[in-house]
């Protein structure tokens, strides 16, 4: 039924779910008038039209909202969905809304600042639909300023994807991510434990549990989207020399460490919807965090993990000596669980 706002309200679990090529989008905003019209007409632009549309907002009082009741007004009755935000971060807001995804359908990630290319959607579903099991998309983007004058594209990744490396590095974008319905599905099982220790990144954990249960993962070369690059933006650029410099010496603080301490209590308490193997290099993954500096970076360099540069790795496994990674103060729960 129609609110009086033009808004189109409906239950959760009255969204169309049925069809296996359905998206739900998912789009956690805040404050962001500024942007948000453009990246909803980009939604409305695609050339698959099997997608509804959730946002979930956090508050806003700049017409975000406005924005959005005026677009679901203009489209098809049922969907487009606002509902209220959990005001806890961008992060928490996310979760919120996978939480609030009807169940059967694929769903996919949505910044609010960001423009979609058109075959966005469709080049997602071309992966997803060809699996059974868990799958999870992710693609490379179209790094702009605020006008969205192109800077340059995010880098391509040539290492594997899996539980390896996405222990120790983020690599599937939440802003182009996409699940199948079984992905989205295992992420809803493994929520109650991510927000128990509220993980901080949704993107990082995302790869992590589909990887660790896994799940087909595949990164698109072909860029998807424009990620616009503001003084508000949620994550900056990271292809630049000086970008990726700073996040090399990210893993020497104590950031690094709590994020791993973070991931890792997470993971376990999602511990049964992993695989047997990896459910093993978690569980010797957290007891090499707990070891001096030297062995720990030997017992991690025995799990063979990596990150996606040689420089990356290199500097990794240089924190794990120098005992940085540990320094958190954050506890690691490894569990106890067998299997």
């Amino acid at each position: 039924m129609r609110g009086k706002t033009g808004c189109h309200y409906q239950d959760t679990a009255a969204m169309p779910s049925h069809r296996s090529d359905h998206v739900t989008i998912l789009l956690a905003s805040y404050q962001g008038a500024a942007y948000l019209g453009q990246q909803l007409i980009s939604l409305a632009r695609q050339t698959h039209t099997e997608w509804s549309l959730i946002v979930s907002d956090d508050g806003s009082t700049d017409g975000t909202r406005e924005i959005v009741m005026e677009f679901a007004a203009g489209q098809p009755e049922g969907r487009v969905r606002l509902i209220e935000g959990p005001r806890a971060g961008a992060t928490q807001n996310f979760l919120h809304l996978l939480d609030a995804a009807p169940d059967g359908a694929m769903v996919g990630f949505c910044d609010q600042d960001d423009v979609w290319l058109s075959d966005k959607l469709a080049r997602a579903v071309a992966f997803l639909r060809s699996h059974d099991g868990p799958a999870h998309y992710a693609a490379r983007t179209l790094i702009c300023d605020d006008n969205l004058a192109l800077l340059t594209e995010s880098r391509r990744f040539s290492r594997p994807l899996g539980f390896r490396n996405a222990l120790v590095q983020a690599c599937m974008a939440g802003n182009s991510s996409v699940f199948n319905a079984p992905a989205a599905a295992l992420l809803k099982s493994a929520l109650p434990a991510a927000r128990a220790v509220r993980i901080l990144s949704h993107d990082w954990w995302a790869y992590q549990v589909t990887a660790g249960a896994g799940g087909a993962l595949f990164h698109d070369p072909h860029p998807v989207l424009h990620y616009r690059q503001h003084g508000r933006s949620e994550v900056g650029r990271n292809d630049t020399i000086r970008a990726m410099g700073s996040r090399l010496v990210q893993l020497f603080t104590g950031d690094y460490g709590m994020w791993l301490a973070v991931n890792h209590t997470a993971l376990q308490g999602a511990r049964p919807l992993l695989t047997a193997g990896n459910r093993e290099i978690l569980d010797r993954f957290g007891e090499a965090l707990r070891e001096p500096g030297p062995i720990a970076a030997r017992r991690l360099w025995e799990l063979g993990l990596y990150r996606q540069t040689r420089p990356g790795t290199v500097a990794f496994y240089a924190a794990a000596a120098s005992g940085r990674l540990s320094k958190s103060p954050y506890g690691l729960d490894t569990g106890g669980a067998t299997g």
